[in-house]
Formats: structure tokens, sequence, C-alpha cells
């Protein structure tokens, strides 16, 4: 599955959103194509994730630097630990202080991905010249970060949403919101090292931000006029799934029994459709309290989707 829109690094382009407001999104945004972004102050640039691989992260680095005529990145944070929004951390320079939260920290640490890519995609991904960088600077809840008189806060829900250690970016006098892969626009929501109940408790913390601007982890930007329907659309994907796991638990079903026997209806054209194996073996572990088998259910995903998973690298 996926969009047959056309998409690869060129495709990525940097959008002013206000002065000195920065987001990167690189279409078509599926595996492992992901958004970023930085903020501009008088004391230099806060980067919001870097990309998957060596070029990719290169291309947003040089564009940042044309942008805003070198200024100097002093921070740079990961809003999770997921390869597409951190693997270009080492190409930051080493004075770039680094942030995440604890738990992303620990996760990216113990990346599994980054040194041995599994054979699930098609064609493998190829990082290029990177290599592991984690934070060196951790937080908990909360971080304000001001580059002179801007000031961008970063925020964890206090729960596990998309993963255990998500982080928002928020700009309060800008009322720009980087909200990382808590958000999904256009393509299906990935929850699998998550908690869909976390996932879907998050749209309403999302929602009270009232942000006039939204950088999501993947996806087109889009304003508050759409924030409705955009977080509307999440909770409908989510209830879906959480209903569709209780189902088969109760009928003795697999994820991926489940999976191929669910009618999607209006999911079913989202890209990346197939992540509906993934996200119900995390429903399903939570549901029966066991642990999640990572490998059958990136293994289950390839099944239902009749072979390997697409991507643009």
């Amino acid at each position: 599955m996926g969009s047959n829109a056309p998409a690869g690094p060129e495709a990525a382009a940097l959008t002013e959103i206000v002065e000195g407001v920065y987001a990167w999104v690189q279409p078509d945004g599926t595996w492992w194509v992901n958004n970023a972004g930085a903020v501009a102050g008088e004391d230099g640039l806060l980067v919001v994730d870097t990309c998957a691989t060596e070029a990719r992260t290169r291309r947003f680095l040089d564009a940042l630097a044309r942008a805003t005529g070198d200024t100097p990145v002093r921070w740079a944070v990961n809003t999770h630990q997921h390869g597409d929004h951190t693997y270009g951390n080492s190409l930051l320079p080493d004075s770039t202080a680094l942030i995440g939260q604890a738990a992303m920290r620990e996760a990216l640490l113990h990346d599994p991905f980054l040194d041995a890519c599994p054979p699930f995609w098609s064609p493998a991904p190829d990082w290029g010249g990177v290599s592991r960088r984690a934070p060196s600077i951790v937080l908990d809840r909360g971080l304000t970060v001001y580059t002179g008189r801007r000031r961008v806060d970063l925020l964890h829900p206090g729960y596990t949403a998309h993963t255990p250690g998500d982080v928002v970016a928020w700009l309060p006098e800008e009322r720009v919101l980087y909200t990382g892969d808590l958000v999904f626009h256009g393509l299906t929501p990935l929850v699998f090292m998550g908690s869909l109940e976390g996932a879907l408790r998050s749209l309403e913390w999302l929602h009270d931000f009232a942000p006039d601007h939204v950088v999501p982890g993947h996806g087109p930007l889009f304003g508050a006029a759409e924030l409705d329907a955009v977080l509307g659309a999440h909770e409908r994907y989510y209830r879906f799934v959480l209903e569709t796991a209780r189902a088969g638990v109760a009928r003795g079903r697999t994820p991926l029994e489940t999976a191929l026997a669910c009618d999607l209806g209006e999911f079913r054209d989202w890209d990346d459709a197939e992540r509906i194996a993934l996200n119900l073996h995390r429903a399903h572990a939570d549901l029966t309290g066991t642990a999640m088998d990572l490998t059958a259910a990136l293994s289950d995903a390839v099944e239902w989707n009749g072979g390997p998973l697409p991507t643009r690298l």
C-alpha cells in the first residue's frame, strides 16, 4: 500500500510558518518519511527532529542553513524515539544540545533497527553515514527553551501514547504546535510501540492547546480550521482498533486473524493501511496483559500487505 504521488528526498520543502518558525515537510509521509522543523531566535536555532537517513537529514539541515543565514543550531529536540525522527541526530553539530524525554532516550539507546534493519521494508532502508546519538538532556513532564525572547515549551503528556516518551514543541506566543507522531495527517496512525488508550487520551490534550498552526509528525501542515476534523479522524480510528481488538480477543482470534477479517471502512484508503495488523497487536497485548512480539507484529503486517512494506528511501 502507499501513495502513488511523486515523492522522494527532492520533494521535501521548508515552509516558514510564521517569521523564524519552520516546518520541513517530506511527502508522502509514509514509512520512515517524517516531518521536522526549527525555531529561530536571537540565540540560535532549536531544531525539532531530524530524519531517517543521512541524505534526507543533510537536505533538511542545508535548507535550514540557507533560510536562516547559517544561524547556529544550539538545541535540538526529538519528539519520540523512532528512527525517522532520530537517526539523523549524529549529523547535528557536536555543540548542539540534544533534548528528549527520559523514556525516549532509553529507547533510542536500545533501538534495534539502526544497526540491522529487519527485512520488512522494500527497498531496504539505507541509513547512510549516521550513528546512534541519544539526548544528553532529558525531561520528565516539561522543559522550556528560550532562544532570545522566543519561548518554546517541550511537553510530555504524562502517559504513554504513540510511545512512552512523546514530546510536543509548543510556541505559546505564535501558537505553533509540533506534535511529532501524536498526529498522522491523512494516513494511518501507528501505535504499536505505545498505547491505543493513551493515544486516544492525547487527542484532547492536543486540542486544548488550541493551536493556529500544526506540524504533524507525518502528512501536510494544517491549521485551526482543520483541527477538529483531523483529531476526530484519529479518534474514530483508535476507537475502531480498540473495538475490533476486543471483538477479536472475545472470539479467540490472533491479531492477524482479526486484521484479515475486519472491514477498514473509511480508513481503507489511508496510506499504510497495513498498520491495522501492528495496531491490533498492540491492542491485543494490552487487553490480554501479554508482551507484544515486535517481530511477529511486523511479519503479520507484511502478510496483510501481501509483501514487504513499501518505502521511499
